[in-house]
């Protein structure tokens, strides 16, 4: 296994990884996943050993290998079986000490086998609509296979519902999303996501700009960009949400034009 190459933590609210992380069994094949860098600054920051952290949309298993790095449990569920696979193999190697990770194959829907208030960390990386298949055949639910962007934020908050039953009080959610365009205009896919968690309850630590890198989709976008007059996208938003409390006074925090 490649040991961790030197790891810097972040401290700024933006975020730049030119070099992916490529230590222990991370790799970039899975298309869409995203940087160790990402999942090891969050879990540092917004948890303990021994604590668990939850990836509803596991994908290539990113963050339950840095979980099992970091020494702390993890559950990680997707609703691609083949992304299940992906994980279960990725995590097939020693560390001490050891933590437990769960991988099943699930919709993050439908959370009942989790009870409520008892993760302690979230972090995952869904789906951006259409813009990348993660499967070949259809799979009921699967979010990847919807253009439409109210229909898809409509199954984000079902989630988000999910993800603030399991959350502990006073704890962390952290979600990963980018945007797109549609007819040479910009779609705000990552504020329509956004609305949805504050929607539901959560309330918003951090907005992290995150910069993309080596877009295998770019030089083909240059010509149509510069013909069509707008701009590559080339960063996500990374945005960090907190479940308040019962007894916290939520009217010091107003998310309004009045703001």
């Amino acid at each position: 296994m490649k040991e961790t190459t030197v790891f810097t933590p972040e401290i700024t609210t933006v975020w730049s990884f030119p070099e992916r992380g490529n230590w222990a069994t991370h790799k970039p094949s899975y298309r869409g996943n995203f940087a160790p860098q990402i999942a090891r600054n969050i879990i540092e920051m917004y948890s303990q050993r021994g604590e668990t952290i939850l990836d509803p949309m596991v994908g290539g298993g990113t963050t339950l290998i840095e979980a099992k790095l970091l020494v702390r449990n993890a559950i990680g569920l997707d609703i691609n079986p083949k992304a299940i696979e992906i994980t279960k193999e990725a995590l097939k190697f020693n560390h001490h000490p050891a933590s437990n990770q769960i991988v099943k194959t699930g919709d993050a829907r439908d959370l009942s086998f989790i009870k409520d208030n008892s993760i302690d960390l979230v972090i995952t990386h869904p789906p951006y609509m259409n813009i990348i298949k993660y499967l070949d055949g259809q799979v009921d639910g699967d979010l990847s296979n919807i253009g439409n962007m109210p229909i898809f934020c409509d199954e984000i908050e079902k989630i988000a519902k999910e993800l603030f039953r399991v959350l502990k009080p006073d704890r962390y959610c952290a979600i990963l999303i980018g945007d797109t365009r549609k007819s040479r205009h910009f779609v705000p896919l990552a504020y329509n996501v956004m609305q949805r968690f504050l929607k539901i309850g959560f309330v918003l630590k951090e907005d992290i700009i995150k910069v993309q890198h080596n877009c295998s989709s770019t030089g083909q976008w240059v010509r149509k960009a510069q013909e069509n007059k707008f701009y590559l996208i080339m960063h996500e938003h990374l945005f960090v949400f907190r479940k308040p409390t019962n007894e916290e006074d939520l009217g010091k925090i107003k998310y309004s034009s009045k703001m």
